[in-house]
């Protein structure tokens, strides 16, 4: 059941379960989807998350108890059967066991849960795989959702699409490191990230993705519209590279001509619910051919 809170005098939180899934997520995107829909008075801003959702409005134009009661009949009304997402699909080449990230998560294993173990290694064992390099095609066999965008402008909370008991999962950092480098790939709880600017963070390192996520100068094409790339519905599908395709890639974004590799899709969530595993090798199949 939903919990509907009060946030000050201008916000209502709506946590429409404890925790994330892939149809709760669908659910919030939904529902958010309508309220903007429906321009009702007096709604000012509208903030969906992972399992939850956050709506701003003016007080003197619509009272809360009003709109909480909106928000309720969305929830029993709103349903996944008729709701499409538009979205894209997004190659993020990504280098896995990078010297940047490495040099980081060592200067700080004094934070983390084994500091024998690099962070792939640990996430490694405690998923039951027998090596890294094994962790590393779990990841890159499946397309994630971005669940939600947030943390800092453009970070992207990414879901993978497969069933519950393939998801990967690890523990932030027992205390967060106070150095990230702008780029780095990570991964917390069953969410992968990419940080878009450097700063702390506690999310396991993986790797660092070759592309930009945040272009504060906007001169590549990707970022004509926008200074942050992800957009919540987007699918990336992380791909494993190598030293001299990263160097290649990292090039012409410094002379302003890299463009993603993008495919556009419409999708309902009922077909990626009823069936991830045929959702994804469908994905992966319009994106690279």
């Amino acid at each position: 059941m939903a919990r509907y809170e009060y946030g000050g005098d201008e916000f209502i939180f709506v946590e429409l379960s404890e925790e994330m899934s892939l149809e709760v997520n669908f659910q919030a995107m939904a529902i958010t989807k309508r309220l903007r829909e429906e321009s009702l008075a007096g709604i000012v801003d509208i903030c969906p998350s992972n399992a939850s959702y956050m709506v701003r409005f003016d007080p003197d134009t619509v009272h809360p108890n009003s709109l909480i009661e909106k928000l309720k009949e969305l929830e029993n009304t709103v349903s996944l059967d008729d709701f499409e997402i538009s979205s894209r699909i997004v190659d993020i080449p990504i280098l896995f066991d990078d010297p940047w990230t490495h040099e980081a998560l060592m200067r700080f294993r004094d934070r983390h849960q084994d500091p024998t173990a690099t962070d792939l290694e640990y996430a490694a064992r405690i998923n039951g795989f027998e090596s890294k390099e094994e962790l590393i095609k779990a990841i890159t066999d499946s397309p994630y959702l971005v669940s939600m965008i947030g943390f800092v402008p453009g970070l992207p909370w990414c879901y993978q699409m497969v069933p519950r008991e393939q998801q990967i999962e690890v523990p932030k950092y027992v205390r967060p490191r106070t150095f990230t480098p702008e780029r780095a790939f990570g991964f917390g709880g069953a969410f992968a990230v990419i940080y878009p600017v450097q700063g702390a963070g506690g999310y396991q390192l993986f790797g660092i993705s070759a592309t930009p996520i945040f272009d504060k100068d906007q001169r590549s094409y990707d970022f004509k519209e926008s200074l942050t790339f992800p957009r919540q519905g987007d699918i990336f599908r992380y791909r494993s590279i190598e030293m001299k395709e990263y160097e290649e890639i990292r090039k012409t974004v410094e002379e302003g001509t890299f463009r993603y590799l993008t495919k556009d899709i419409t999708f309902s969530p009922k077909t990626v619910l009823n069936n991830p595993k045929g959702f994804s090798e469908d994905v992966l199949r319009r994106l690279y051919s």
